[in-house]
């Protein structure tokens, strides 16, 4: 008689495996609050450049990350179509104390910023055109 054990370890691990992939792609991308209390704020001098006057979406990226060019011309398109919105993109690389500042996990993180600089919404991944424009609209409410 065969002992079932590895059986059951490999249903366990495909059945982790499959579960981790469902909650990762439902997450991904999406842009979260950034949380009003205590919120994390960025300086124009942290920046290297002026914040926008309405709003300001932060991109880091590495030379590695395949989906950083498309967040790239997503962003740019949006500041470009929003009258001041200005769009930032950071090498993280090059960048590890802010990196470590804000958290990063992973290649692109997006920070959409309101006009002081205050954190309003993060997305880990690639966001889509109508998130950005709903965040930016957030972030210039106040």
């Amino acid at each position: 008689m065969s002992d079932p054990t590895g059986l059951f370890v490999a249903a366990f691990a495909l059945t982790a495996a499959t579960v981790f992939g469902l909650v990762r792609a439902r997450r991904d991308g999406r842009l979260r609050d950034g949380g009003r209390r205590d919120a994390l704020r960025l300086s124009s001098g942290e920046l290297g450049v002026a914040l926008g006057e309405r709003a300001t979406l932060v991109q880091f990226s590495t030379a590695l990350c395949a989906a950083c060019p498309g967040t790239r011309r997503l962003l740019a398109g949006v500041a470009a179509q929003t009258p001041g919105v200005r769009h930032v993109e950071i090498d993280a690389e090059a960048r590890l104390d802010l990196v470590r500042r804000v958290n990063l996990m992973r290649t692109p993180t997006v920070l959409v910023l309101d006009r002081a600089g205050r954190v309003v919404r993060r997305a880990s991944g690639a966001p889509t055109r109508a998130d950005v424009v709903s965040a930016v609209e957030l972030a210039t409410a106040e």
